[in-house]
This record gives C-alpha cells, structure tokens and sequence, in this order.
C-alpha cells in the first residue's frame, strides 16, 4: 500500500513539474499563416483592344499600378481581350468592374447597367483615317468603287465607322461599290495597306502614329488620303453596382494624372494630354451619328 502511495506521489510530482516547466514554454513558437485574413476584393478593368494584348499590358499597365498604389482597400486587375468581338461579348455580360470602352460600346454599356464617370481628352484624335500608298493611283473618294478597303473591326467606331460613314457621305455605297475586309487590329489595316493586299486602309490618328515610329521606312510609302471630323473620346465607365465612393476616387486619381511628373509619365505612353470628367450625356453625339449610320449604311451589331 505505501508503495502504491509512493509510486502515484512521484507521478504528480513530475506531471506538475512538465506542466509549469519554463522550457516548455521557451520552446513553443507560434505559426501564422502566410495569408492575410482580410483578402482584397479584386476589380478588373477593362481596357478595349486598342492594341494586341501585350502592347495593352505595357501601355495600360502602370495605370493600373497607380490606381493599386493609391487605392489600399481593393485590388484592380488590368484585363486585355484578343478581339473587339470578345472584348464586347465581356461587356455584355458585364465581366469588368470598371472599362476604357470605344464611345460606340460606351453607348451600349451605358445602356446595360454602366455609368459614364469620366473619358480621355483630346477629342480632336478621335476620328478615322483613310491611308493609302503614297504611289497609289487613288485620287478621289469615287476612284475607290470596286477595290478593296480594309478595317480593324465592324464595331470599331473611329477607324471603322466613321470612315464608311464618311466614303457613303462622298457618294460610294459601301457594302456594294467597295469589298470590305475586317482584319482584326489597327496595325494589321495598315500592315494590308503597306504590302498593297488592299488599296485603302482605315484606323484612328494614334495607331497610325505609332506605326510612324517603330515602322517609319514603312510609313514613309504611306499617306493619310481622306479623314473624318471628330466625336467624343473613348470613356471611363463603372458597373452600376459600384460604390459611388470607389467611383469617385478612381475619378479624381485619373483627373488629377496632367498634373504631375509621375501621371505625365503614364499618359504619354498612351499618348494623352489628360484625362476629363464626363457623364451619359457627353455622348450623345455619338448616339446621334450611330443613329445616322445604322439607318444608311448597316448596323454594327449584326452578325
């Protein structure tokens, strides 16, 4: 019995001594997991296929970047789409959060649960450019009737619409005195003019500046031809469910870009002298010449 006694005595001794054991304690060391508890809410902005997908990243990236550096409590997503055609299907099904649409998708956006909140200045760049060889015998918009004409895409508003507006305005039918080739991007329009696979090409003032830049032996056998007058700049819009906060510091960061060293930098990649505030109503001139174009010419959403 005594043994028993003292067998279960020592027993609790050393379960007391390993409970209040200062190693014991020295020794733990707490884990935390690498993942913040509070995660982001990811909003992805949409930039329309100004360029190939790459080249948007380069352009449209520090953009973003800026609005992450500026904006903590969310976490914005640069998205590029590899056509015009996808870039609206993601639209429709209003995939982004917030986009740099084309003032003709600005319209549809409008009217399918986005709101204008702002658009790029420089109203005068919008509008579509004819291009031809400079050795081309093209002399007059009729000389035109039975070749062909090519364009980035049918929703393409300054480089698509606008320029077949203007050739309908100058007396040609488009859709039977002209064969038309859709060739998925500005610079594809203009690399078909250069190797004379078409005898007109038609885009917008930037792509064809840039294309004088990186490709300038190139662009020396081209000439701009005819161009068209200007409408409204491509807007910034937000998904309706957008908190109006949110809204409004996207707004004033991008307002404010003209006005230091840092912003200066990230528009002239675009290139851009500022960004401006806008509203729906900015474009009804838009509305106005979409109007005009469905009823003589075609209309752009057709398949």
């Amino acid at each position: 019995m005594y043994a028993i006694k003292y067998i279960w005595m020592v027993c609790s001794i050393l379960l007391i001594s390993a409970c209040g054991s200062d190693d014991a304690t020295e020794d733990y060391k707490p884990t935390f997991s690498k993942k913040s508890l509070v995660t982001q809410e990811e909003y992805i902005f949409g930039v329309h296929p100004l360029h190939n997908p790459k080249r948007l990243q380069t352009i449209y990236g520090p953009l973003v970047d800026y609005l992450n550096q500026h904006i903590k409590v969310v976490h914005f997503r640069l998205e590029a789409s590899r056509n015009y055609a996808a870039y609206d299907e993601k639209l429709d099904l209003k995939k982004f959060h917030f986009a740099l649409p084309n003032p003709y998708q600005t319209i549809i956006a409008a009217d399918n649960g986005y709101r204008v909140f702002a658009k790029m200045g420089d109203d005068e760049n919008f509008r579509g450019l004819i291009i031809t060889r400079k050795d081309s015998p093209l002399k007059k918009v009729s000389d035109l009737k039975g070749h062909k004409v090519s364009y980035p895409a049918p929703t393409a508003l300054a480089a698509t619409m606008m320029p077949q507006y203007f050739l309908y305005e100058n007396g040609l039918d488009v859709i039977n005195d002209i064969e038309t080739l859709y060739v998925g991007s500005q610079e594809s329009s203009l690399m078909n003019t250069y190797l004379s696979k078409v005898d007109a090409g038609a885009v917008w003032p930037l792509p064809w500046k840039k294309f004088q830049i990186e490709h300038k032996e190139r662009a020396d056998e081209l000439e701009i031809k005819w161009q068209t007058s200007p409408l409204p700049n491509n807007s910034l819009i937000a998904r309706d469910d957008i908190s109006t906060s949110l809204v409004q510091q996207v707004k004033e960061l991008l307002l404010s870009l003209h006005t230091h060293d840092a912003g200066r930098e990230i528009l002239a990649r675009m290139p851009l002298s500022k960004f401006e505030a806008a509203n729906d109503k900015t474009y009804q001139p838009v509305r106005n010449f979409i109007t005009l174009f469905t009823q003589k010419i075609r209309d752009p959403r057709a398949k």
